[in-house]
């Protein structure tokens, strides 16, 4: 009866221990994208959010960033002394490395590659995939017959495997308050009709995407309406583009969307009302076609305690979270 008294009170202490903040260590993030940037980025999420909290030491790019804990930052000292981020992974070195690297960033599709019950850091939706036309598809009723075209409820069942939220609009529901209200249902007997009215020359567009499968998913579905999508690398009259969203601030977030699509700058908002106004008045015509919002995910290994890393937004907050030393 003592020993297993003691033995409970031994775990029980180390459980206490293990998990107590303390200072030390290196976290280990590997990222999918690599950012061939001379310099370190400035502002966005992810690395640039370290600034503050660490000062970057050294700077590959495209390959490697190493930060180091401010002292004296605004928020106290970071717990960990050191953040070590590894670039431009493939999904497979990504999957091997979870056993070595602390956090781990996945997109929504490749989910199913990491091991079940993995714990997840998430943000919010952040991410708007949609469709941008170029000026060589000058007719409305192919833009409007595409967008009724696409199963955006596939795409975001199967592809995304279920993260994020179908879109019709350009803000996310937590930003907007009203995503709700853009449609997002397929009509296909719209689309076919439209595409009927146009002259058979204007209904044949190329469209370039990172994303093949994406791609050819939406290919598929024009082809369904009556059109001819042929997927291409590089130029195209239509592209499948993914825009960050920068600020949880409707306004601003809408006018960062537009300039990064390309669109017009919105209307002045001063109102629930006029921002989904800016909103609507940006979606006639049918040059961006909204498709899904997907958040930022990262695998989270064992030894990282604290957190979550990460905020809604999908900035990095590594100064909140420490790490137990490896074979401890």
């Amino acid at each position: 009866m003592r020993f297993r008294l003691c033995a409970g009170l031994s775990l029980a202490l180390f459980a206490a221990a293990a998990t107590r903040p303390h200072y030390g260590g290196t976290l280990r993030v590997e990222v999918r994208e690599a950012v061939e940037s001379a310099d370190p980025p400035q502002t966005g999420p992810g690395m640039a959010d370290l600034n503050g909290a660490f000062a970057i030491t050294r700077w590959e790019a495209g390959r490697r960033a190493v930060f180091q804990a401010e002292e004296n930052a605004p928020g106290g000292r970071p717990f960990v002394d050191s953040v070590d981020v590894q670039m431009g992974a493939p999904l497979r070195e990504r999957v091997i490395d979870l056993g070595r690297a602390d956090v781990v960033e996945f997109a929504p599709g490749e989910l199913r590659q990491a091991p079940a019950g993995q714990r997840m850091w998430s943000s919010s939706p952040v991410k708007l995939i949609a469709l941008v036309f170029g000026p060589k598809v000058e007719d409305a009723r192919v833009r409007e017959a595409l967008a009724l075209a696409v199963d955006r409820g596939a795409i975001h069942r199967v592809l995304l495997q279920g993260q994020g939220e179908i879109a019709g609009g350009l803000l996310p529901q937590w930003i907007s308050g009203y995503a709700f209200l853009f449609p997002t249902t397929t009509d296909m007997a719209r689309a076919k009709s439209l595409v009927a009215a146009v002259p058979p020359a204007a209904r044949a567009f190329t469209l370039a995407a990172d994303d093949r499968t994406m791609a050819d998913r939406i290919a598929v579905n024009a082809h369904d309406a009556g059109l001819t999508v042929t997927v291409v690398t590089g130029n195209a009259d239509v592209r499948l583009v993914r825009a960050r969203i920068l600020s949880s601030d409707g306004p601003t977030a809408l006018a960062g969307l537009a300039a990064t699509l390309g669109l017009p700058e919105p209307a002045r908002v001063d109102s629930p009302e006029t921002l989904y106004a800016a909103e609507r008045a940006l979606l006639d015509g049918f040059h961006v076609i909204p498709l899904a919002h997907t958040p930022d995910l990262y695998a989270v290994g064992l030894r990282v305690h604290g957190g979550p890393g990460i905020t809604p937004l999908g900035e990095w907050r590594f100064e909140n979270v420490w790490v137990e030393e490896r074979g401890r």
